[in-house]
């Protein structure tokens, strides 16, 4: 997250620790990827110059923030980072969130920081190799809008040892696993706070293979196949065409076109 969050930031919003709170898009064209995603999802993108260089843009959906967008720098792309989707975390302590995921196996890609007086972020890897960032809210609490068409609804992780993942997760944070069903890649297991179910998690088969661990970041859409269409018209790549999952709605695994993974969900009718 950037330094050049806003100063009208105040949005009625609180977000529980162990809660997604916060969607970063890192690019490699972010021109490109501002018009991709303005017209997809509606969003309006603010941008700003960085005080240590750069432009950060500001994500927004109907006036409510959402996330942000930023170019990946050549040095990023040298150590290997890939366009991505970065998902944050809500936590009492970044400090201590850190401390925690090292003791537990996990590494730190960018050790605690503040961003201003908005909040203190870190940027974290687990044992198996998905990356995640933790936000500690101080004046900036995260995201002001969930599960709206073009906003973020879900998130889940695709990892090549569950039990691993879980232990780590589940240490980490105050979410405990629950089995919700069996697909055909195996039971589906859901992060939980008390009843309310926080992401979802995978384990990756021999149909992955190459495909390294990972969080994938879902956008709700009405209409799912109009959605995939429209991106692919705007240059994107359908990983997954729309595809129904039982009980819970439609869904399409998207490839931006700077490489970007991302989900769309039309949530079925009785969610």
């Amino acid at each position: 997250m950037s330094e050049a969050v806003p100063e009208a930031v105040s949005q009625a919003v609180t977000h529980a620790p162990g809660t997604f709170c916060y969607w970063e898009l890192g690019t490699t064209d972010r021109t490109a990827a501002k018009a991709f995603y303005t017209a997809l999802f509606g969003w309006t993108i603010e941008e700003d110059v960085m005080p240590e260089g750069g432009v950060y843009g500001m994500i927004s959906l109907d006036g409510k923030h959402l996330g942000g967008l930023y170019e990946i720098t050549e040095e990023m792309q040298a150590q290997g980072v890939p366009p991505n989707w970065l998902p944050y975390v809500a936590v009492e302590n970044a400090d201590e969130a850190v401390a925690e995921a090292k003791r537990l196996g996990g590494a730190v890609v960018m050790e605690p920081m503040d961003v201003m007086e908005h909040g203190r972020m870190a940027y974290l890897r687990d044992p198996r190799g998905a990356h995640f960032a933790v936000w500690q809210a101080k004046s900036y609490p995260g995201t002001g809008t969930r599960g709206e068409p073009g906003s973020p609804c879900w998130n889940e992780l695709a990892t090549d040892d569950r039990e691993a993942a879980e232990a780590f997760y589940t240490n980490l944070l105050p979410w405990s696993t629950q089995v919700q069903t069996v697909t055909d890649y195996g039971p589906y297991v859901m992060f939980m706070i008390g009843e309310e179910a926080k992401g979802g998690l995978m384990e990756m088969t021999e149909e992955w293979a190459g495909i390294p661990p990972h969080w994938m970041t879902y956008f709700t859409v009405e209409n799912c196949d109009a959605s995939a269409a429209k991106a692919e018209e705007l240059g994107a790549t359908l990983k997954v065409p729309p595809s129904d999952i039982p009980n819970v709605g439609r869904f399409a695994l998207i490839q931006d076109p700077q490489g970007s993974h991302f989900s769309i969900l039309q949530p079925s009718e009785d969610m």
